[in-house]
């Protein structure tokens, strides 16, 4: 039996290090590719609905992909249009599309992980926040980042029992954060 490929998805608020952490994984997974999702910033009804649309194509992409010996490393998915959406920065509710996606992905034959980044010390988001260069897709700010690390920590739980394996990560030290990354993918120490 052949291995399965590896899906890893990271998730977490603004500022906890997604880019890097997905940078570093793309560097040292062989054979590996890198998608960074901006989601949609339409954030009335028709927005759920080119969301929705976006995120089955999104799948049905990565159904395709099974067998190409690749591993797939996403900088964001659907999980963040439904953290965004349980804290109201949209108009809809997107629980209902949101479990019939996780639902079509644990259909999937990959080896999943949800990397769920947050800082132990929050008063980092407030260094980080100033350095980084944003988008306007969603403003950013130290309590929007704390509000969305409370809301991904919960959704791990509800995740947990499940085929994706879910993967919190404090980012408050990047080299601890790779050592854990390493042991867990069998990377090479560097």
């Amino acid at each position: 039996m052949s291995k399965k490929n590896r899906l890893i998805i990271i998730e977490g608020p603004q500022g906890t290090g997604k880019t890097t952490l997905a940078n570093y994984l793309r560097e040292n997974i062989p054979s590996s590719n890198l998608y960074r999702l901006s989601g949609q910033s339409d954030k009335t009804l028709e927005g759920k609905e080119k969301s929705r649309i976006m995120y089955e194509a999104l799948l049905t992409y990565l159904k395709s992909m099974q067998e190409i010996p690749m591993d797939l490393i996403f900088d964001r998915t659907f999980f963040t249009e439904e953290i965004y959406s349980r804290l109201g920065y949209k108009e809809y509710d997107f629980s209902d599309v949101y479990q019939n996606l996780v639902q079509q992905l644990m259909e999937l034959d990959y080896e999943m992980y949800l990397c769920l980044l947050y800082l132990e010390d929050t008063k980092l988001y407030e260094k980080r926040l100033m350095r980084e260069s944003h988008h306007n897709y969603q403003s950013f700010s130290i309590k929007n980042s704390i509000d969305q690390q409370i809301a991904y920590l919960k959704m791990g739980q509800e995740l947990k029992n499940n085929l994706i394996k879910v993967m919190p990560i404090a980012m408050d030290d990047f080299d601890q954060a790779y050592l854990k990354i390493n042991r867990t993918f069998s990377l090479k120490q560097k």
